[in-house]
């Protein structure tokens, strides 16, 4: 009986071992998806007065078109060089299909609608991104959407009206109702993009072949409205393509594989809100270089969008 009970309780204490090094595996492993998300987010933020730059010198629709190019190439040469490029028909291809398809026509939306509505409406509702997501995603990939998301959601929400319009009702009340449809339509479409990001990574963790693919597919729907502007290709300054090129390599491809590393282990609700470091960093960017202005509304909305990143970041599931 001795011997029975010794036993037992050795199991019993391998089996809690076990349990407690697979609890700190997956907090490490969440951290981990934390930061690089963050990161990303970071680096997306810079993107913001980049391509601001970048508009001065190159058409909207070509810059994102030479953008995607650039990235595209930048990473077939990675894939070159580390000899992990492979040519075989994907299981994943519908999947990939629709993540390119998605990406391209989001931005098409975003980019045309900004021709019709301001800037800070358009950051406002690209930004809806994290409604959406957290509304689609227990429908569509079984998250849970507990008590601190829907906080974290509320609150990132306020702090991004808060930053984007510091409270400037006259920019909300414009008859621009055909650009904030498209801008709004483009926020939709890509939480479909996010959510389905995250099912891709949770099938395939070969993400750079996948990155390659859905850049590929990505220029389709923007080639039609460049065709009759290759003209300018050689007129663009080195301004111009410096801008295109830093936010192809900076603000897409570098930032695209780490938040894909960074969801593997985190929710596609909870990447959305700590997403929403971007817009700090776009926004503090702008008031250090671009002289853009500074208030209490704006510091308050930074407030709760980081509120709502600490939410996001003590909830991983």
């Amino acid at each position: 009986m001795l011997l029975l009970s010794q036993l037992n309780s050795e199991v019993a204490f391998n089996k809690l071992g076990k349990e407690c090094c697979l609890k700190e595996y997956l907090f490490t492993k969440n951290r981990k998806a934390i930061c690089l998300t963050i990161l990303a987010a970071v680096l997306w933020g810079t993107s913001f007065p980049a391509i601001r730059i970048g508009l001065r010198y190159v058409d909207a629709l070509l810059f994102v078109f030479l953008r995607f190019l650039v990235a595209f190439i930048v990473t077939l040469m990675i894939l070159l060089v580390t000899r992990k490029i492979t040519f075989k028909v994907h299981e994943n291809k519908k999947l990939l299909i629709f993540l390119g398809l998605s990406n391209g026509v989001a931005y098409l939306l975003q980019y045309l609608g900004m021709n019709y509505t301001s800037a800070a409406k358009a950051s406002l509702f690209v930004n809806l991104t994290a409604v959406w997501v957290s509304l689609f995603s227990p429908k569509l990939i079984n998250e849970h959407f507990g008590r601190k998301k829907a906080v974290g959601v509320i609150s990132g929400l306020l702090g991004l009206f808060l930053v984007t319009t510091n409270l400037n009702f006259e920019i909300l009340s414009r008859e621009q109702v055909v650009g904030d449809i498209l801008v709004i339509s483009a926020g939709i479409v890509w939480s479909l993009f996010i959510i389905y990001n995250k099912k891709m990574v949770m099938n395939d963790k070969d993400v750079l072949q996948e990155i390659i693919l859905i850049l590929l597919i990505t220029l389709l729907p923007m080639l039609p409205f460049v065709l009759f502007s290759v003209n300018k290709l050689f007129i663009i300054p080195i301004e111009g393509w410096l801008s295109i090129s830093y936010t192809a390599i900076f603000c897409w491809v570098i930032p695209y594989y780490l938040w894909l590393e960074g969801l593997k282990h985190i929710s596609a609700s909870n990447s959305t809100i700590l997403l929403l470091t971007e817009i700090l960093v776009a926004t503090t960017i702008g008031i250090l270089f671009l002289d853009e202005i500074f208030t209490l509304v704006m510091v308050i909305g930074g407030f709760l969008i980081f509120i709502a990143v600490v939410l996001a970041s003590r909830q991983s599931n």
